[in-house]
């Protein structure tokens, strides 16, 4: 545990010089959360509508946030890789998940700071979070654990390919499941049956379900159980692939 630690603290150092790498990706969270917000909050008055709109469209800030910011543990990654401290650390007795993990953990912290400040704002325009304190927190669990599953996507594709610019347009190809689910309007205005279909087998929908029954809906046990069920496969998935790469290049190393 302690080895994670130290890389999780060094990659978070490195965020913090060079803040560049991560505002930009706030900054368009909070812009989407407010034009989103003020363009379509009309939407609430449909009948049987339940909550306010902000609660309903908060969840969408925050899945885009995971997927601009996952490139961040695959940009950490190449940097080792190509200032050859990746390969120092694989000749060490540091043991292989911390490599992956320190990367991949340190991106879900700083995600998670993201959706606070995303959550700040979206308080400020008058959320009320249905489920209080705890059910933020919940909120945050599930941000983190997408995030997780999204970072350990990139260091997948960072240790295969070894290129950074591979590492981040792979993290972009996610963004079309963020709108091929019900995205804007609940379930039941969705006639599409293409639409309908797409979002059923599209794991994003479970999270949006979770997220906006936690901000807007009450303790709907069973949706939000489903969402932490798919954000911790997610999250074990790509963990999974991203330490067989690490022991992949491990082999390549030696």
């Amino acid at each position: 545990m302690t080895d994670i630690l130290l890389l999780v603290g060094r990659a978070l150092r490195d965020v913090l010089r060079q803040p560049t790498a991560v505002v930009p990706n706030i900054a368009i969270s909070l812009f989407f959360l407010f034009v989103y917000n003020s363009g379509l909050s009309s939407v609430s008055q449909l009948p049987g509508f339940r909550g306010s709109y902000l609660g309903f469209i908060l969840p969408v800030s925050i899945v885009s946030a995971a997927v601009g910011g996952a490139g961040l543990a695959g940009q950490t990654l190449i940097r080792d890789i190509t200032d050859g401290y990746f390969t120092k650390l694989l000749l060490t007795p540091t043991r292989r998940l911390a490599v992956i993990w320190g990367p991949m953990v340190a991106s879900a912290v700083v995600l998670t700071v993201q959706v606070v400040a995303v959550v700040a704002l979206a308080l400020a325009m008058g959320l009320r979070i249905a489920t209080g304190p705890a059910g933020f927190l919940l909120v945050l669990l599930l941000a983190f654990l997408w995030g997780m599953g999204f970072a350990g996507y990139a260091a997948f594709v960072a240790l295969r390919t070894r290129n950074a610019a591979a590492a981040q347009a792979a993290t972009f190809a996610f963004f079309p499941l963020i709108f091929l689910s019900y995205t804007f309007v609940p379930q039941e205005y969705v006639t599409a049956a293409w639409l309908r279909a797409a979002a059923t087998v599209n794991p994003t929908t479970y999270v949006f379900d979770a997220m906006r029954a936690l901000l807007n809906g009450g303790w709907d046990t069973g949706t939000v159980a489903t969402g932490l069920a798919v954000t911790l496969g997610f999250a074990t998935l790509t963990g999974v692939l991203a330490l067989w790469a690490a022991r992949a290049a491990t082999r390549t190393a030696a």
